[in-house]
């Protein structure tokens, strides 16, 4: 928990340290200061928050920055009330006055519980300067600076300090702006949280679909696919509202952000809609046959509909048609029932409960109920209460038909004994195609897919047998730790592909180094390599790596911008004592490099001697 909080704090300042730095833009407002040291005044938040909705025709609504904000504009005081506004072409202006009365510097996190925002621009304004980030889905993933699916704005006051932060918001869907002031303990301990609520439930819910899918392959039977299909593509959906799609799956793609909902909106209804279908075993000569017919081809047309439409007619076309699926399905279930069919009874109420849960997400959603984050949890819990009634349902539809194959002849179920027996034979074989895949997978990983390295897989199974071959044998074993200088400088500065350019450069020059049969060369990290030197002892693998460094310092590595770049290297090298394990000896092989790096870095250091230049 340490190590990722402070993992998230880093990241942090690095993202305070690469915002762009604007003229001071101070707008006024009535809005209380905010104490950020005072935890009450911290859940009361939204009481010290203020917003301006600019129309199309409001001179706010072309405003880029504060500083071009009117005068006169006026704002209004959220009053302790989230920020919701449904479907509309305005820009919201949020403005928030923040101070630290505590006696020594505080750290916080503005956080923006709501994942499915176009445009979102921050401005935070203090005594000398004000820097900006903007970003949004409409922007790639990682201009956030944070990886994390809401908006997470750092911010630091020392003692006594005030700054002002600022939100200008636009978004071609609903608005959804809940707001908290937050420590990095509590982000870490709701996100922990989060990732455990949503861990159960996407697995759950990948469970089932995966156990559906078995099944239709096993049986034949299509409503297993369908169910399987469904689950699949609610869960998909709820992944993309959650922001996690984003995040994942398309975290460059911004013009698919938006696409992606009222596409996975028709493709629900599609799978809804064939499911129901099979499951209740609709007569195909029946009003309830052509309606759900009908349904199955606009959810396919819309599906090609959505890429042309614009994003405030698509999701609103395919919303409304999706809840009119679900309240058919509901009442042709209930019409199966009262024909006599049992499992319907189950599929009603599953029905039931996703209907409730739709309706209140949709508004939710369409930004007519607050707490969207508690909206978003009732429709998870709703969608697993249909799950679990929908796979009972499937239970008793099960028992109904196992009831009834009771009464087959004995031919008959010697042949589906046969066809059962088949199945198993089909699923063995796969399974073990499925084994064969697995080792070959296994011998694959254990390359470096950047430099063609062994990578620490290969370090951790090839280390402790060496070890115990040095102390079977007497034989000395070496190993190098040896790490590239400064080296988040240069992906800074030049970019990743560079930096990989980079690391490709430096393997290179360790395999033309490292030449014997039995030594092994390995990247266990990003930019940090172990050579293994069996039978060598510590002069000469000081030697090699002496050499490594010269000639990686004797190797400009040539940049886009046509400049030739120097990188240099820093080694620790520990040779094995008697009897020492071999997470001892990675201890003092890094306790060397780490001597290494603090004497100035682009030399060697021993574990029991002085560093050698």
């Amino acid at each position: 928990m340490l190590l990722y909080l402070r993992t998230l704090t880093v990241l942090a300042l690095a993202v305070l340290s690469g915002m762009s730095t604007t003229l001071d833009a101070h707008p006024g407002s009535p809005c209380p200061v905010l104490d950020a040291s005072d935890a009450a005044q911290r859940e009361r938040l939204m009481n010290h928050v203020c917003f301006h909705a600019a129309t199309p025709d409001d001179p706010a609504h072309r405003a880029a920055s504060p500083d071009e904000l009117p005068a006169s504009m006026a704002w209004q005081e959220a009053r302790g009330h989230d920020l919701v506004f449904t479907h509309t072409d305005s820009v919201y202006w949020v403005h928030l006055h923040l101070t630290n009365s505590g006696a020594s510097q505080g750290f916080w996190y503005l956080k923006l519980n709501y994942p499915l925002l176009d445009e979102v621009t921050f401005w935070q304004t203090g005594a000398e300067q004000t820097t900006t980030l903007t970003t949004g889905d409409q922007h790639p993933f990682l201009s956030r600076g944070i990886d994390y699916r809401y908006f997470l704005l750092p911010v630091t006051l020392n003692a006594g300090e005030s700054q002002g932060i600022t939100l200008r918001i636009q978004s071609s869907g609903a608005l959804n702006v809940p707001l908290s002031l937050e420590t990095p303990d509590t982000v870490v301990a709701d996100s922990n949280h989060l990732t455990l609520t949503h861990g159960l439930f996407y697995g759950a819910l990948l469970v089932f679909a995966v156990f559906n899918l078995l099944l239709f392959f096993s049986s034949g039977t299509v409503y297993y696919f369908h169910n399987a299909f469904y689950m699949a593509t609610m869960g998909l959906f709820l992944f993309a509202m959650g922001g996690f799609a984003n995040q994942y799956f398309w975290p460059d793609s911004t013009g698919f952000a938006n696409t992606s909902i009222p596409l996975l909106i028709a493709l629900c209804a599609l799978a809804m809609t064939l499911f129901g279908r099979s499951f209740l075993e609709i007569a195909p000569d029946t009003l309830a046959a052509s309606t759900l017919r009908a349904q199955a081809w606009a959810s396919a047309g819309l599906l090609v509909i959505t890429f042309m439409l614009p994003y405030n007619r698509s999701i609103l076309l395919n919303t409304t048609l999706a809840l009119t699926v679900i309240g058919s399905l509901f009442v042709i279930g209930v019409l199966r029932w009262r024909q006599g069919y049992l499992p319907a009874l189950w599929y009603v109420l599953a029905w039931s409960v996703m209907l409730v849960g739709a309706l209140i997400y949709a508004l939710a959603a369409f930004g007519y109920l607050a707490d969207f984050l508690a909206r978003e949890f009732f429709m998870l819990t709703a969608i697993g209460a249909q799950v679990i009634l929908l796979n009972y349902a499937m239970v008793q539809r099960w028992r109904l038909l196992n009831q009834k194959l009771l009464d087959v002849e004995h031919n008959a179920r010697t042949e589906l004994e046969i066809k059962v027996h088949e199945r198993t034979a089909q699923l063995r074989n796969t399974m073990r195609e499925l084994e064969k895949a697995n080792r070959k997978l296994a011998t694959l990983s254990l390359n470096d897919a950047l430099t063609g390295l062994y990578n620490r897989r290969h370090l951790d199974n090839i280390l402790p047998e060496l070890c115990a071959e040095a102390r079977r044998t007497g034989q000395p074993l070496t190993l190098a730790l040896i790490d590239a200088d400064h080296f988040k400088r240069i992906n800074d500065t030049y970019g990743h592909s560079f930096g990989d350019l980079c690391l490709q450069r430096i393997a290179d020059i360790l395999s033309r180094h490292v030449k014997r049969p039995r030594d092994v060369v390995i990247r266990f990290g990003g930019e940090e390599f172990a050579l293994l030197l069996p039978g060598t002892d510590s002069e000469g693998a000081c030697r090699v790596c002496q050499d490594i460094l010269d000639d990686m310092r004797h190797t400009p590595i040539k940049a886009e911008d046509g400049s030739e770049i120097i990188i240099t290297l820093s080694a620790g090298v520990a040779r094995m004592d008697t009897g020492e394990h071999d997470q001892e000896l990675f201890r003092r092989a890094d306790e060397a490099l780490y001597q290494a790096k603090a004497s100035g870095r682009d030399r060697v250091a021993l574990t029991d001697a002085e560093a050698v230049q």
